[in-house]
């Protein structure tokens, strides 16, 4: 170890431990590279050739950045950490194929109180590992370490990342039309939103997340921890599939802010929605967290996606065939309503979410059991 080395060795900062878990994920990196990837690991920019850009007639780059929230305490607090890359992936890229949108590369960010190289380079597998199975190059990123910031086992996950998307197959409210059908994906589990409430409703109970639960037939930690659905792979085939041309007019990706908030900005203004609870049944983990805090299912969904993670609104007359090819590729699939244009008093709806000035949407019946 080099004086310099040294002195920041003492300061709390292991750059030889920041360069071993580089070469534990180099390889699984290097697997989401393909021709158009210039360079390897390690470089101070990540290269991507645009040339395929060059036969789209007006090509829209998309980009999202964001992270897990405070899901990474539960895999802290187990010292598991092999799942929370898919998550931030999911997160991610499942918002740039909302819009229709092939993603091309993605870079993360890691900030910790200790290098430990192990659980870094776990953590970037998963991300490579999601990366993959997307088609989206890791291009690059960042573990920072943060002694006196952070705890030795403290860790936060954030990424960003940029597709292309034809502006004449652009995905927005623009194309959502009177009659069209809503159809909702099935989602893995709590995904990566509501965790706070998770975790404010288990410390209430004095609940370890090392406590075996009969009802989910795992430990609390492992239950929660179940990875983020990935959805661009099959959307996207979908989408290319000559058939079904046009027949997607908008996505939504159930995140921050639960069911109704996040169909309704993907909704042109004026038009509405209810969708009908007695089309699906909440999963096991939400009624039971639900019942652990007091709460009704109908008062969180606002906070989880209960069950739902994604929202495709289709053209009616092809809402079957849409419906069947999402089927095939492993999602379940369901009508949960049908789009209005209809002049209506939207009290009760959900307007407005996140700043944008889109449709109203409010969840109507009950619950499946």
């Amino acid at each position: 170890m080099s004086e310099q080395s040294n002195a920041y060795a003492q300061a709390g900062v292991d750059t030889a431990a920041g360069d071993l878990a580089v070469e534990l994920m180099k390889s699984a990196v290097a697997r989401t590279h393909g021709p158009e990837v210039l360079g390897g690991v390690g470089g101070f920019a990540g290269l991507f050739d645009a040339s395929a850009l060059l036969r789209y007639k007006r090509p829209l780059l998309a980009s999202s950045t964001d992270g897990v929230g405070t899901k990474v305490a539960i895999a802290q607090a187990i010292d598991k950490h092999d799942t929370i890359g898919q998550d931030l992936v999911a997160m991610v890229v499942d918002d740039i194929v909302v819009v229709g949108a092939k993603p091309l590369v993605m870079t993360d960010y890691i900030a910790c109180g200790k290098v430990v190289p192990e659980r870094i380079a776990s953590i970037v597998r998963g991300i490579a590992e999601a990366c993959e199975a997307t088609g989206t190059a890791l291009v690059g990123g960042e573990t920072a370490e943060h002694p006196g910031l952070l705890g030795p086992d403290d860790y936060d996950v954030a990424g960003a990342a940029v597709g292309v998307v034809e502006a004449d197959d652009l995905l927005s409210p623009a194309r959502v039309n009177d009659g069209d059908v809503v159809l909702a994906m099935g989602a893995s589990g709590l995904h990566s939103n509501g965790f706070s409430l998770v975790r404010h409703i288990l410390a209430g109970r004095d609940i370890l997340y090392t406590d075996h639960c009969d009802e989910l037939g795992a430990t609390y930690g492992e239950a929660l921890l179940e990875p983020t659905a990935l959805y661009t792979g099959p959307l996207l085939r979908v989408l290319e599939n000559p058939s079904l041309a046009g027949a997607i007019h908008s996505l939504s990706h159930v995140t921050g802010g639960g069911i109704a908030a996040n169909l309704a900005r993907v909704l042109p203004v004026g038009s509405w929605v209810e969708l009908d609870r007695s089309t699906w049944s909440p999963l096991p983990v939400f009624r039971h967290l639900a019942d652990l805090g007091g709460h009704s299912l109908e008062s969180l969904e606002g906070a989880w996606n209960l069950g739902v993670g994604m929202f495709a609104v289709v053209d009616a007359s092809q809402a079957a065939a849409v419906s069947a090819a999402l089927t095939a590729e492993g999602l379940k699939v369901w009508q949960a309503g049908v789009i209005s244009t209809s002049e209506r008093d939207f009290a009760g709806f959900e307007q407005g979410a996140k700043g944008v000035d889109g449709g109203a949407v409010r969840l109507v019946g009950s619950f499946a059991d």
